[in-house]
């Protein structure tokens, strides 16, 4: 699983890298590098937090995906633009949008508008797709003049769907595809069809405002958009949080209102945002986290640990999270009733605690 990081010069998202993904990557205020920079980002859940005073493994593992942090993209150069280019190769994309003032950091629209920024950014990415589209629409006509061809026959019409959404300004993300012509046009990797997490980078003053983020600054029709989600945070606060001892930042946090620091609650949105669930595992080895995708059966979830469980795989023991707590261990919530036996047709449910009994 892969985000990448993507916005207009200095919106602080190489800050917002950092905090992200613990990596030290030095920041110019002003905007001026020349890399990428890549990571990882861990999910962190208090499930897992909570199984582990349970059971006091001696590993704790949370399921994480890498993030790309790419150059600021430069208005109006959709086209020739690098780092969008560079978005093609992710699965998700997390648009970072200036919300912060500062006068030292002058904008380059001269006024502080998320909504606009979010609408610009968006315009550059139709604006590349719609090239890409064009391009594919051309060939496949001139291929089905020449030959006939069923694959070629199937995607036209997907494709120009696209490009006729394209041309209205809708992105592909909106249009009603199955997931069978999804899968058609996936290898053109166009960038408005991949799921779109937004983040507001806050000052500091609205640090505790997070869970209102959206309609503060005029992104609410944007959050209920389809493969759409706003979260915001500042970026600045969440530095000055990562570097207190934990009690110091529990104190911190309860002064803003907040019971956990806002890049949680944003690493679990664009964790949500690619359609992922996660099962647990819990032991005294290891409590640990493990993403499937929702609608994913049983041995297919087997799977996410090692091949060889799914294939020999038998049946799952499931507890769900709250139900295992409630009761204080495992052995206790099999007295309750509450742990089940599961075959080959379970569908796994977020949070539950789950031991696959396999044969190979």
């Amino acid at each position: 699983m892969k985000f990448g990081l993507l916005g207009f010069p200095k919106v602080g998202k190489t800050s917002l890298f950092n905090i992200l993904t613990g990596a030290g990557v030095a920041v110019d205020k002003y905007g001026g590098r020349g890399q990428t920079n890549v990571g990882v980002a861990k999910v962190i859940d208090p499930r897992i937090d909570r199984l582990a005073v349970l059971y006091k493994p001696k590993k704790v593992t949370y399921a994480h995906f890498d993030l790309v942090d790419v150059l600021g993209v430069a208005k109006g150069e959709a086209a020739q633009s690098a780092p969008l280019a560079e978005m093609r190769n992710v699965d998700a994309i997390a648009h970072v949008v200036r919300a912060f003032h500062d006068p030292d950091i002058v904008h380059g629209e001269g006024s502080i508008d998320p909504a606009r920024d979010v609408a610009s950014m968006e315009m550059e990415m139709l604006l590349a797709d719609l090239e890409v589209a064009q391009r594919r629409l051309e060939r496949l006509e001139l291929n089905l003049k020449k030959m006939k061809n069923k694959d070629d026959e199937m995607e036209l019409p997907i494709v120009r769907r696209c490009l006729e959404a394209l041309e209205k300004e809708t992105p592909i993300r909106e249009i009603d595809l199955r997931p069978e012509e999804f899968r058609r046009i996936r290898g053109y990797a166009f960038l408005t069809a991949k799921p779109l997490l937004i983040i507001a980078n806050l000052d500091e003053k609205a640090a505790a405002s997070v869970a209102s983020v959206a309609a503060d600054l005029g992104l609410a029709e944007r959050a209920a958009r389809p493969k759409t989600a706003v979260a915001g945070l500042s970026a600045k606060v969440e530095e000055e949080i990562s570097r207190l001892e934990p009690d110091d930042a529990r104190a911190f946090l309860a002064d803003l209102g907040l019971t956990e620091p806002a890049r949680d609650r944003v690493l679990r949105a664009a964790f949500g945002l690619l359609g992922l669930i996660q099962f647990l595992t819990a032991g005294e080895d290891e409590c640990r986290g493990w993403p499937v995708a929702s609608g994913t059966k049983a041995p297919q979830a087997a799977g996410a640990i090692h091949s060889d469980i799914e294939r020999g795989f038998i049946r799952a023991e499931v507890v769900a999270f709250e139900d295992l707590i409630a009761s204080g261990s495992l052995a206790a919530a099999r007295e309750k009733a509450l742990l089940r036996s599961e075959g080959r047709d379970y569908v796994v449910k977020d949070g539950d605690v789950i031991n696959f009994r396999f044969n190979v």
